[in-house]
């Protein structure tokens, strides 16, 4: 099996592990319900991070696929940051519609940037 898909198989079951622990520790009174979300979610965005990092270090021969993976990687790195961080010490609600946000300016920073890397090629 390719190296890339067994890492991320594993970072996937990290957090499945980690939801199914925090699970776990809520059934059994350790923390409340709110606490286990929060770990949920911020291992969520941190999975973001590590998506993103691993992003830009993926070969591909055109340079302006390799651009637009930088660009990529780091509005993803940046946006599971905020996610992350939304996670951890916002109120829920804010933290709700803040995640949300950064990982939708992440996405439109990264199609903007394919977009028009399309249009100056065409051009």
């Amino acid at each position: 099996m390719n190296k890339d898909i067994v890492k991320s198989l594993a970072i996937a079951g990290g957090l499945i592990a980690v939801a199914l622990a925090s699970t776990a520790a809520r059934s059994t009174g350790l923390i409340d319900g709110d606490a286990a979300t929060r770990i949920v979610m911020g291992a969520t965005g941190l999975m973001l991070v590590w998506i993103g990092n691993r992003m830009p270090k993926a070969w591909v021969p055109a340079e302006k696929a390799r651009r637009v993976q930088r660009v990529g990687g780091w509005s993803m790195v940046l946006s599971g940051l905020v996610y992350a961080g939304l996670w951890m010490l916002a109120p829920v609600p804010v933290a709700v519609a803040g995640g949300c946000a950064a990982v939708i300016v992440g996405m439109i920073v990264t199609m903007g940037y394919c977009l028009s890397t399309r249009r100056r090629a065409a051009a």
